[in-house]
């Protein structure tokens, strides 16, 4: 649809499922860069909010946006509680705007299609919490079981189902403050943003507002989701009123005194765009480096830095912390937002490009799964990771794997013997599909090929064996 509406330069109105709660419609305007967003728990401000959506959508159209996407909640409504309705919005834009709309209703297809690797992990973890569960509490008031905060939590089935209620009840009686409290923190904040991100042009700066000048820089390799941090940051930073610098390169740009500043619509449609627009390495800087890049910070009179990176942003940032002493200038803010597909960084559980990369082996060693079970084979499947084992571990429970092999736990000429006999054992009585997923860095010794080449040699006739590596479409 953004392909479409840009080439045409067309409106789309997008109806997405969710009756009274509108995190489909919210996150889905989030992550896609939508224009503008209509949900239950908080209605526009204004009894005549047709004007105030099409006044925003005509400024970004004279600002250079090609296209418009409206993502309408099918419980939307307005203030006094009347439905809001994506043919409704449809007319609208075509009546004030005189633009050619075309409508989206994505209906049944949101609940089909092969679930994605998140979705997979949380069935399984969930399902053994809830066996778990049962076996050691019989009996007693039913429970629900769920995650928060990345935690298995258990609560009242009863209360959950009297707190969903009760979101809908506040939002019939137009409590629409209550509503927005009910739904948590995070949907309140990701309105917020969503409110900012939409905008066609910033706020103005408070009179007397001291203006920071941020610098954003990538360090490490390149992971996705790279390119949407950078485009928040600049449009937060620029709303609030401040100048955002971005460093091209990475420290080795910085060094050189590639820095350039980016304005509101620089990082448009920077949102779904793979790769890192402002190019990374995995450059430490060293020596003669940080003269350059303590003279850099000061001739840009730099009062805030953020390294969107891996391991290698990490490291940067803390040779500039170190070196405060014989370089004041470094004596400012500096933010490290974790951003490694290898989820091995300290200081957060996911990092940003992981789970892209997760759906990615998923999505893959789905494909290698269809052609085993047609030709009765085993693979072996190498993923990256480095010396974290998370994309192997959890492709392996994403994807129904029978062994993982993982740098945290090594591989053992005993393991080896153990699983090609297990897999023997189960191709003789009927199995069609073997897989094994092994994480690079899981042993100097038994590689990829190794494993590949002993079970083929040990099957006897009975395994035909393959690997894949799958390598940087991770």
């Amino acid at each position: 649809i953004h392909s479409t509406a840009s080439s045409h330069q067309r409106s789309f109105v997008v109806e997405v499922m969710g009756r009274n709660c509108g995190y489909l419609a919210l996150m889905s305007a989030l992550a896609t860069g939508a224009n503008w967003v209509l949900i239950p728990e908080s209605p526009p401000d204004t009894d005549d909010w047709e004007e105030s959506m099409c006044r925003a959508l005509t400024a970004g159209r004279r600002i250079g946006r090609r296209q418009n996407i409206v993502i309408v909640a099918e419980g939307a409504q307005d203030l006094h509680g009347n439905p809001i309705t994506a043919q409704h919005v449809k007319q609208v834009l075509e009546e004030r705007l005189g633009e050619d709309t075309r409508v989206t209703s994505r209906g049944q297809v949101q609940r089909g299609g092969a679930p994605s690797a998140f979705d997979r992990y949380l069935s399984t973890v969930l399902g053994y919490a809830a066996v778990e569960q049962i076996v050691t509490s019989p009996g007693g008031e039913p429970q629900l079981i769920g995650i928060r905060g990345h935690q298995i939590i258990s609560s009242p089935l009863m209360e959950s189902v009297r707190k969903t209620r009760a979101v809908a009840d506040v939002i019939a009686e137009q409590d629409y403050e209550t509503a927005m409290e009910m739904r948590g923190g995070s949907f309140r904040d990701s309105f917020r943003l969503i409110r900012t991100m939409v905008r066609a042009q910033p706020h103005a700066p408070e009179p007397g507002q001291r203006r920071l000048r941020l610098l954003v820089v990538h360090g490490g390799n390149p992971s996705p989701g790279m390119n949407t941090a950078v485009r928040v940051a600049v449009r937060e930073g620029v709303d609030h009123g401040h100048t955002v610098l971005v460093a091209r390169n990475g420290f080795r740009g910085l060094a050189r005194g590639q820095i350039e500043e980016m304005d509101w619509m620089s990082v448009t449609g920077w949102v779904s765009r793979g790769g890192a627009e402002l190019g990374t390495n995995r450059f430490v800087p060293a020596g003669n480096d940080i003269d350059a890049i303590a003279a850099q910070l000061e001739s840009n009179e730099v009062d805030g830095m953020l390294v969107i990176g891996g391991w290698t942003g990490y490291e940067s940032a803390y040779v500039l912390h170190s070196q405060r002493d014989e370089y004041p200038v470094f004596n400012l803010p500096i933010v490290c937002l974790p951003a490694s597909i290898n989820n091995d960084l300290p200081g957060s559980e996911l990092s940003i490009g992981a789970d892209t990369a997760l759906n990615s082996i998923v999505y893959d060693v789905d494909k290698i799964k269809q052609s085993a079970v047609a030709s009765g084979r085993c693979f072996v499947v190498e993923v990256m990771g480095r010396d974290c084992g998370y994309l192997a571990l959890m492709s392996g429970l994403a994807t129904g794997a029978e062994h993982v092999y993982l740098p945290e736990e090594g591989i053992s000429l005993q393991d080896l013997v153990t699983d090609v006999d297990h897999l023997k054992e189960g191709f003789e009585h009927g199995k069609r599909l073997g897989l094994v997923i092994r994480s690079e860095n899981a042993d100097p010794v038994y590689t990829t090929k190794f494993i590949k080449d002993l079970f083929q040699h040990e099957g006897g006739g009975i395994l035909d064996v393959r690997e894949t590596i799958l390598g940087h479409v991770q």
